[in-house]
């Protein structure tokens, strides 16, 4: 993994093997971002992605290998309890063009992954609520 800051964004370049979701993590929390809205392409290998169940507010979770592309990756960085909390969501296709997509859990790079955060002046912090049984940002 590489990366550069320039202003209010950040430009990560991750690399085979690597870990979307703690690669990020590791970027965010050493430029101590509070706030960012995130995008990125690439290719990865192994993924798992999940789709909510209002009526149950439970997660379930659908797992690929494979030769797939990025076709989407989009999210936000905010704080829970004062902590860095990441919410992304990725799609991605394989060779015959199908797309899967959900609530993302978990990423290996393939190939490699070209992330950008841009990152917003302020915090928003998220708490528990229990009607819907999500973590949602809450305005202070």
């Amino acid at each position: 993994m590489d990366y550069r800051r320039f202003g209010d964004t950040i430009i990560i370049r991750m690399d085979p093997g690597e870990e979307i979701l703690e690669t990020m993590q590791a970027v965010a929390e050493k430029e101590k971002v509070l706030l960012a809205e995130v995008s990125a392409l690439g290719a990865v290998n192994d993924f798992t992605v999940g789709v909510f169940k209002t009526d149950e507010k439970k997660y379930y979770a659908n797992h690929f290998q494979g030769h797939f592309e990025i076709v989407s990756l989009t999210g936000t960085i905010t704080t829970m309890e004062g902590a860095y909390y990441a919410h992304l969501h990725m799609s991605a296709g394989n060779e015959k063009g199908e797309v899967f997509g959900g609530h993302l859990n978990r990423a290996i790079i393939s190939a490699t992954c070209e992330m950008v955060l841009r990152l917003i002046d302020g915090q928003v912090d998220r708490h528990f609520d229990q009607g819907i049984g999500l973590n949602l940002m809450h305005f202070n």
